[in-house]
């Protein structure tokens, strides 16, 4: 196995690679995280509000209740205490209302002071109201009903010797003006969570932004100048983005030129190698001139589609039927290719860039084996191309280090075949490029599956 790797052919992956990943550690972006985790906080933020307010208002409310019907009961005991010394028959219907009913009788509804720690609280508070009730026998209690309604129930003897009974209905009712205190800010913490949302959304926009752009930057694809607005930080990280953009466009286009140079220097002496191999006879020295002088003139066309790839502008979509594109790609190969493929596989997406991600793994498949098959079909909603030859195959552990330029594996491929390692490169660069995916497999029969997704407008540049 060869294991050499071009360092020019990886400087700009890894400066680019290099570039992105300070970009995203110095703007501490992550995408589509922050935005929700900053609506999280703002959202929990207004339930604790609300939940404090709630118990706020509910202390408060509590106390109100019970105050409130202290003062009641201690008005019905001394009114009533009057009425019955003036009529003892007026008065359970002139002291019953919808909160309140009495009754005289011989005996009293309860026969002794509640053990409830609120008993003794409602007394000392009617006593405060009405301070003459407490040389009056008073007898309280609190009477739980279904649903978690309280009654305070009570008897207080008269100076007739009868007694007179009360019940005040349900005194855990809330106070309306604490339940309208808490549905108002409710409504406040509604408005001021949606504010904050819309705050936040706005002053991050910039920076979801510059997550786009970082995603689009990563698979290769130009895009323009980052608007450097926002607060300061957001405007000093666009800013950062933009001079980080400009240098991999650089840095891409001085190994665009140094490629260009050395493919230009290079093919003057290999012209004159295969000219003076032709004044050689047919010696073997001369055929092995010869053959030196093809191979590098092929590792200089391969280094030219690879580089060609990473700088390749697809222009606008347009539809494509699959089947007859690839039918003419393999129209040359005669009985060394088949195609296997439905009627019609009509698809909008970038036929060039499409074709060069194409043609290198046809290539490759008859590089390994001794023929290859097409194959065009659908996975899920998308279209799909598998070339597939019938060679050794190729483990598994090896799936991603083949995407790396001149990658080879003695185990798998024989070091006499033809090719540079720089096939499936070039089409995954390409794939990266217009969105699309390059996958692998081996077929269970044998030999090694290379299958791309075509790319679509949605996905790609």
């Amino acid at each position: 196995m060869t294991g050499r790797r071009n360092s020019t052919g990886n400087t700009e992956g890894q400066n680019r690679e290099g570039l992105i990943r300070e970009g995203l550690i110095r703007g501490r972006l992550r995408p589509h995280r922050f935005v929700g985790y900053a609506m999280l906080l703002i959202l929990a933020v207004g339930i604790v509000e609300v939940v404090a307010s709630t118990l706020f208002y509910e202390a408060i409310d509590r106390q109100s209740v019970q105050e409130d019907h202290a003062r009641r009961v201690a008005e019905l005991l001394v009114v009533s205490h009057r009425v019955h010394d003036l009529d003892p028959g007026l008065t359970a219907g002139v002291m019953s209302t919808h909160h309140l009913h009495a009754a005289t009788a011989a005996t009293p509804s309860i026969r002794a002071m509640g053990k409830e720690g609120d008993v003794a609280d409602i007394r000392r508070r009617i006593l405060k109201w009405e301070p003459d009730l407490a040389r009056q026998t008073l007898l309280l209690d609190i009477e739980r009903k279904p649903y978690g309604s309280r009654d305070l129930v009570g008897a207080m003897r008269l100076d007739d010797e009868t007694w007179l009974n009360f019940r005040s209905r349900d005194i855990s009712t809330g106070w309306p003006i604490a339940l309208r205190a808490m549905v108002m800010t409710l409504l406040i913490t509604l408005i001021a969570v949606g504010v904050g949302v819309y705050a936040l959304r706005v002053l991050t926009a910039p920076l979801r932004k510059l997550s786009e752009a970082a995603e689009t930057l990563s698979h290769g694809q130009k895009l323009a100048p980052i608007r450097e607005s926002g607060p300061a930080d957001l405007r000093n990280l666009a800013r950062s983005f933009n001079d980080m953009q400009a240098r991999i466009a650089g840095l891409e286009e001085d190994q665009a030129r140094s490629f260009e140079a050395i493919s230009h220097d290079l093919r003057t002496p290999l012209s004159r190698l295969k000219l003076a191999s032709d004044f050689m006879g047919e010696s073997e020295i001369a055929k092995i001139v010869s053959t030196s002088a093809d191979e590098m003139e092929a590792l200089l066309m391969s280094l030219q589609r690879f580089l060609r790839a990473q700088h390749l502008e697809g222009g606008a979509p347009e539809p494509v039927d699959l089947v007859p594109m690839v039918r003419d790609m393999l129209a040359s190969l005669g009985e060394q290719a088949s195609l296997i493929a439905p009627a019609q596989a009509p698809v909008t997406t970038w036929r060039e860039p499409l074709a060069m991600a194409v043609q290198p793994l046809i290539d490759n498949a008859l590089h390994h084996g001794t023929r290859a098959e097409v194959r065009v079909g659908t996975l899920g909603d998308r279209w799909m191309i598998e070339i597939a030859d019938d060679g050794p195959g190729l483990a598994e552990e090896y799936f991603e280090r083949v995407r790396d330029p001149f990658f080879r594996v003695d185990e798998a491929r024989p070091r006499d075949t033809a090719g540079f390692g720089l096939g499936i490169p070039t089409a995954h660069q390409i794939m990266e490029r217009f969105g699309g995916k390059l996958e692998f497999r081996n077929d269970p029969a044998g030999g090694f599956v290379a299958r791309l997704i075509v790319p679509e407008p949605e996905d790609g540049v």
